[in-house]
């Protein structure tokens, strides 16, 4: 599948002090932005962005401190960028938008749609749990070791290599990693305000991802899925959905092309009451 027909753009967008990077590509539909998850640049989802542009805008991101986005002295918060992705949502006028997280990029976009429906018609939330006992407990032990103590090993990386060939200051990483790992670290739970949530909503997993599949229908169950037979006639289907992509982990879900058929499919899907 080829882009090569349709317009791509890119800029910088003034979101609360950030100068947000990003990229857009494809034309036509409800635009659709998409964030990479922590250290990832846009180059991270590869040939998923090609394919859900082939029917729609695709405005794909840098976050705070991540690749061509350069950092401010603000610390990192989910809610925080969320902020950004509303106020870069605003600056481009892109109306009432969709969107698509990976891992940490999630997290933001679920904040999103939490702090800021007016401006999210759709969320895709892939590889991300709503509270941060939702990841496996080795997975928390990771994140907490995560920060510039591990540079060096992390310099040897294709994350890093990504970051190097477009950060505007290449010897701002060790300070990304101090951030991640500090956000990492940080609790939280937002099951209720996921339990009052409005935006139809699509979780996305690898069946060998960093957050069990136990904890993927505890969040599908918050939306209003997976609680009744939906009936016959489909009557009883939640707003939103829950997919699980075979054969995938927390570390490709995010370049599957099945992730692109299954937000894509999602996304086209006429209105439900």
């Amino acid at each position: 599948m080829s882009i090569t027909d349709t317009r791509v753009t890119e800029g910088h967008a003034p979101a609360n002090g950030v100068q947000m990077y990003w990229r857009s590509l494809g034309q036509g539909g409800t635009p659709l932005v998409v964030v990479h998850g922590g250290f990832g640049v846009v180059e991270m989802f590869g040939e998923v962005l090609e394919r859900l542009a082939a029917r729609r805008r695709v405005i794909a991101v840098e976050l705070q401190g991540h690749g061509r986005t350069p950092d401010i002295e603000r610390p990192f918060s989910y809610e925080a960028f969320a902020d950004d992705l509303a106020a870069l949502i605003e600056h481009l006028e892109l109306g009432r938008a969709d969107l698509l997280g990976y891992s940490l990029g999630a997290g933001a976009c679920l904040r999103a749609a939490i702090q800021h429906p007016r401006l999210v018609r759709r969320l895709v939330v892939v590889s991300a749990p709503c509270r941060r006992y939702g990841w496996y407990p080795e997975v928390l032990e990771g994140m907490a070791q995560v920060g510039s103590a591990m540079f060096d090993q992390m310099r040897h990386s294709p994350m890093y290599a990504a970051y190097a060939a477009v950060a505007p200051d290449v010897e701002a990483y060790p300070r990304l990693m101090d951030r991640t790992g500090a956000l990492l670290r940080q609790p939280y739970d937002w099951s209720a305000e996921v339990a009052a949530m409005t935006v139809p909503t699509l979780l996305v997993y690898g069946d060998a991802d960093s957050v069990p599949t136990s904890h993927a229908a505890e969040f599908f169950a918050l939306l209003g899925g997976g609680l009744r037979d939906a009936g016959w006639d489909g009557a009883g289907r939640p707003r939103g959905g829950l997919a699980i992509l075979p054969g995938r982990t927390h570390y490709d879900a995010f370049e599957a092309p099945q992730l692109a058929d299954v937000a894509a499919e999602f996304l086209d899907a006429p209105d439900r009451t």
